[in-house]
This record gives C-alpha cells, structure tokens and sequence, in this order.
C-alpha cells in the first residue's frame, strides 16, 4: 500500500540536523590563522641561542677573595678584639695569642745572643787565620829569598873551587916539569942535590895542593847540593803551613756559616714568637671566628677566623657543562639573574626581560673541576649597573645565560627536539692526518 492511498504525511529532511555549528567554523578559521601564524614565526621570528649555568658572586681579583687568617706561632687565644660581623681596617688587631711557656721569649733572646758572641769569635778566629795565612807567605817568600842567596854563594864557592883546582894542576905541572929538570941536570952534573931535592919536594906539595883543592871542590859540590835540597824543602815546607792555614781557614768560615744560618733560623723563630698579636692583613669583614678564646689552643697554621675583604671589582663564576664550553669565547654577552632580585627572563629574546644584568666573559678555565664543569668568569659590562656591594655580597647564587649567536625560532625548536648542540659562528678546524689544522 502506498503513502498517498494511506494518507500519512512524507518524512521531513534531517540535513539540518546534522549541519557543523557556525562557532565550529569560527574555531577552524582561527586555529588556521594561528597555525599560519606560528609557521610564519617559526619562519622570521629570531631567536637568540644561549648557554644556562649557575654559579655565584666573588671578588674579580683572588686577593679580594674569602681569605683565612692563620695563627703565627703555636699557643693559645688570649682574648679577641673582634666578632663575627665586624668590620675591620687594615692592620687592626683581631685576635692576640699567648705562648704556654711564658718564658720562651726571653730564652730566645739569651740563645740569640749567645749565637751572636759565637758568630762574632767565629769571624774573629776566621780573620785571624786569614792574617796568618798572609804572615806565612810573606814568611815563605823570605825564607825562599835567603835559600836562593845561599845557594848562589855555595855556587860561587863551587866556582871558586874550580878555579883553584884548575890553578893547582897548573902548579903541579909547572913543579913537575921543573923536577924533570932538576934530575937532568944533576944527572949532567950542572945542579946540586939540595935543588934537586927542593924540587922533588915542590913537586909533591904541588900534588898536595891538587888533593886539598879537589876535596874543597867536592866539598863546596855537596854544599850547593845541600842548599838546593833545602831551598826545596823550605818552599814545600812553607807551602804546606800555607796550605794547613788555607785549609783551618776554611773550616773558620764553614763554622762563621753554620753560625749565621742558626742565627737566622732563631731570629725568625723569635720573631715568630714576638708576632703575637694577629692583625687584618685588609679592609673587610669577619665572617666566622673558628676559635673561641680565653684557653684555645692552635698550632702555628691553624685557622683563627675567616675574613671577607672589601672588593671593589665583582665578577660571577658560573658553572657550564663541558658539552657547551667550546661555544664560550671571552667577550661573549652575558645576562644574570641574582638571587634575591626580582627578575623575568626571556633567554631567546633578551632585550624583553627585565631585572637582569649584563656582564662579559673574562676568563674560561681550561680543565673542568673534576665533574666535567668548567668554570666562566663574568664580569660586569657596566659596574655601576650592578647593585650596590651591600646589597650583592660575595656568595651571592647567580643564574646566567651566555648569549650565543642569532637563529630562526624554528631552527632551534628543530634543534632542541634533536639534541643538536648550538649553532656556532666559528666552526672548529679540521685536523689533517699529521694533526695540522686545514
């Protein structure tokens, strides 16, 4: 049976019922433009890369650093002059220390003179030796000087006995020859025997003058060697106490030596001593007093208290990681947050935020601490941008952010979701086989 011979009315459409709302359309347009938006961004928006560590506030130079105030000698805290919090001048007294032997200074004292009176006997005894030393050349050059003039006479008297042996000689020849003759003629008749006779007994004491000047020739001989003998030995001898006095002269200095330096090991020991009252080596402000007095003990090097010079050039050690240290170069811009100051940080965009400061790289270190951290040195840009020194005190927690160089926002979104590291405007060169860079 048909609807029309029924007489029931047609079914109505349902496209209305199932039609997208108008806010539906609204939302997808928007999303649209926002997505648009965000790839346009994505696209020309910059973004500034940037490398995050932490640290805190010190002194720039190390002497204006936390410094610890050592005892000088051994003994015990007498009273203190100052607390902790108060400030001090250079050279103010801090603390002042007591020996346990009440004594030992004047005892020094004694030792160290009883050093000096035995270093004055030393150099004494030393000068002395020195004068001797000059005695005994003189000494020897004398006894040289007689050797020599005795050997020269026993060489004259060795000459002279030349000579009168050579005159002997002639006169034993010349008695000889006159002998001869004598003989001939007494035996031709022509002379007496008493000539003969006087002859023959010139002849042998001519002979007799040859022997006698023969054995003053070996005579004076032995003299000259004699005195040759002892012009060595007085030379060796007087050589020898020169030597011996050199020598014990030698031994006077060691000693003069050895007594300066005990000399000078009690004088600094006694100065040590008398150094009792410990005063600020600066301007600053005491930290911690490690020792209380009225009866502490310390050795000499103990700590006593902790002082907090006044430092006039600030800087920041922040702490990197050692993944992003090599894109840290000095001079590179630094913006910090101090803890305790309000502050809202844009890291991409640094020229929004507000409550930071801005600083330089000064130093980088070039090995880590021992956990793969590398400490960066930041100072101010402007100092008078800086808080005031009461306000940013040394230990001051520090958040910084080293500003790298300028990329797409895109980029950096794509780089993060990577774990690419940061870009870097001066790429490391390349090592050829021979470890040359190309």
């Amino acid at each position: 049976m048909s609807v029309e011979s029924s007489g029931a009315l047609p079914p109505e459409p349902i496209d209305h019922l199932v039609a997208a709302p108008k806010q539906t359309h609204i939302l997808a347009a928007v999303l649209l433009v926002l997505y648009l938006v965000v790839a346009a961004c994505l696209v020309l928006v910059p973004w500034q890369q940037n490398v995050r560590g932490v640290g805190r506030v010190v002194a720039y130079a190390p002497v204006e650093r936390q410094q610890i105030i050592q005892a000088p000698v051994e003994g015990r805290v007498r009273v203190w002059h100052v607390r902790e919090g108060s400030r001090v001048k250079k050279g103010d007294q801090l603390a002042e220390l007591v020996d346990n032997d009440p004594d030992i200074v004047a005892r020094l004292v004694r030792e160290r003179d009883a050093q000096r009176a035995r270093l004055m006997a030393a150099r004494d005894r030393a000068a002395s030796i020195g004068s001797r030393i000059g005695s005994l050349g003189a000494s020897r050059r004398s006894a040289l000087g007689a050797a020599d003039s005795r050997t020269k006479m026993a060489a004259d008297r060795v000459a002279a006995a030349e000579r009168a042996e050579d005159a002997s000689h002639a006169q034993a020849r010349a008695a000889d020859l006159h002998r001869a003759r004598q003989e001939s003629l007494f035996a031709d008749g022509l002379t007496s025997r008493r000539t003969l006779e006087l002859a023959e007994a010139d002849a042998i004491k001519a002979r007799s003058e040859v022997d006698r000047a023969r054995a003053q020739l070996s005579a004076a001989r032995r003299d000259e060697g004699a005195l040759l003998q002892d012009f060595g030995k007085v030379g060796s001898d007087g050589l020898a106490a020169v030597d011996d006095a050199r020598a014990t002269l030698s031994a006077a200095l060691g000693e003069v030596a050895s007594v300066e330096a005990e000399l000078a090991r009690l004088e600094v020991r006694l100065a040590r001593q008398q150094a009792q009252v410990v005063v600020a080596p600066r301007d600053g402000t005491i930290l911690r007093l490690s020792v209380a007095d009225g009866g502490a003990t310390v050795k000499s090097g103990d700590s006593l208290a902790v002082l907090v010079p006044d430092a006039e050039d600030r800087a920041v050690e922040l702490w990197l990681d050692g993944n992003d240290i090599p894109l840290v170069q000095i001079g590179r811009e630094v913006r910090l947050q101090f803890e305790g100051w309000p502050a809202v940080q844009f890291s991409g965009w640094p020229q929004v935020a507000v409550g930071t400061f801005a600083g330089k790289v000064a130093l980088v270190d070039s090995a880590d601490d021992g956990k793969g951290k590398f400490r960066v040195v930041v100072t101010p840009t402007d100092p008078a941008a800086w808080p005031a020194i009461r306000w940013l005190r040394q230990g001051t927690r520090t958040n910084g952010w080293v500003m790298l160089d300028r990329v797409r926002l895109g980029y950096e979104l794509w780089r993060q979701m990577n774990g690419f590291p940061a870009a870097s405007a001066e790429p490391p060169a390349l090592m050829g086989p021979q470890g040359e860079s190309k």
